[in-house]
């Protein structure tokens, strides 16, 4: 059972692991040994609750596919049951990640005293730049 957070977890059987070889550099035990972890999750068929289903749907990530099923692959490190942690952990980082509710952003306004410093930097600068024109002799 992989715990989210308090009274949100879910069930090993709607987590789907599978050890594949792992790519890149590495030896011969690249060749021999299959330590890398392709996990899946299917958002629908979970045990999820509904907004953290459609937060996830809605969620911009490469690892989620078009049919609402999570990939991760993970080959970081050397052994299986390392890269297994790694990749549930991505997972419980994912699904923490959509839980979190964002703070309202609430529209400030600018204080005078702010806004005259802002104006008085503005003439100035326009004083400055009108400086670095033609000098005209007469």
């Amino acid at each position: 059972m992989l715990h989210i957070s308090r009274n949100i977890s879910i069930p090993n059987h709607e987590i789907e692991l599978l050890a594949i070889r792992a790519q890149g550099a590495g030896g011969q035990n690249v060749n021999k040994v299959a330590s890398a972890i392709h996990l899946r999750f299917d958002i629908n068929a979970s045990s999820l609750p509904d907004i953290c289903k459609q937060r996830l749907q809605f969620l911009n990530d490469a690892r989620i596919s078009k049919d609402g099923v999570i990939i991760i692959k993970a080959q970081q490190h050397r052994t299986q049951e390392q890269n297994r942690q790694d990749a549930l952990e991505r997972l419980r980082d994912l699904i923490k990640k959509v839980l979190a509710v964002q703070k309202v952003r609430k529209p400030t306004k600018a204080t005078q005293a702010s806004e005259k410093r802002r104006l008085e930097s503005k003439l100035r600068q326009s004083r400055v730049k009108l400086l670095r024109g033609k000098v005209l002799d007469n």
